[in-house]
């Protein structure tokens, strides 16, 4: 009788099967499971959404307040930032698929050269690192779309603030403010998804698109005023 009243101490708990749940859901199960998460895994993807919409707010803004200097018309702003806007997207989608392109190339090519080993005789590697390894390699594609996504959305924020102020000092000031809003929130957000500091990455990126818009505004001023 006592035999019957023994019970399995794997059943006293109930466990958690992860075949259940979403990939999503396992790695953020993960990631709260392991203090020690490797976030040099989201570098990739993350320097390029926060580089693309950093970029896309930074250059944006500083070309319209460069053009602001010599010119105060709202159409003359906002033609200008749209032109930024687009010339910029182009650029950093370019640029990206061309480099993770590159890279992808260099990885086929490494690929290539461990199967070749492993035919010769080191076959003692099993097919599903080959497999993961595939699953791993960069999308230039994916990575272009993104950042010049980033960079449309980071520009957006300047064209907005300027769109609908006809004054022009009220203009200048909607710029800077909401330039400044939106580039606080960027360096807090990358510092939150990079495991960072969030106040000293924050500071740096606001006070590099603060530089770079009186750069801008003021080499602009300089040159309109002597005519060149």
């Amino acid at each position: 009788m006592a035999a019957n009243h023994t019970q399995n101490p794997d059943h006293s708990k109930p466990s958690l099967s992860t075949d259940a749940l979403s990939p999503t859901a396992v790695n953020h199960l993960e990631q709260n499971q392991d203090p020690f998460f490797d976030y040099s895994k989201r570098s990739q993807w993350l320097r390029a959404a926060v580089l693309g919409a950093n970029d896309g707010l930074v250059s944006t803004a500083a070309l319209m307040m460069g053009i602001g200097a010599v010119k105060h018309a709202m159409k003359t702003m906002i033609l200008t930032g749209f032109a930024g806007l687009v010339a910029g997207a182009c650029s950093m989608a370019i640029g990206e698929y061309v480099s993770v392109h590159s890279q992808l190339d260099i990885e086929c090519a490494q690929m290539r050269r461990e199967e070749k080993r492993a035919r010769n005789g080191d076959s003692g590697e099993d097919s599903g690192g080959e497999v993961n390894g595939k699953e791993s390699l960069p999308n230039p594609l994916q990575a272009a779309a993104a950042s010049a996504l980033a960079f449309s959305v980071g520009a957006m924020v300047p064209l907005l603030a300027a769109s609908f102020i006809r004054e022009y000092e009220v203009r200048m000031g909607a710029v800077v403010a909401a330039v400044t809003v939106a580039l606080v929130v960027f360096g807090w957000l990358g510092a939150v998804l990079g495991g960072a500091p969030v106040v000293r990455s924050a500071a740096r990126v606001l006070f590099g698109g603060w530089l770079a818009m009186a750069v801008t505004f003021g080499l602009t001023k300089l040159i309109g005023s002597r005519g060149l």
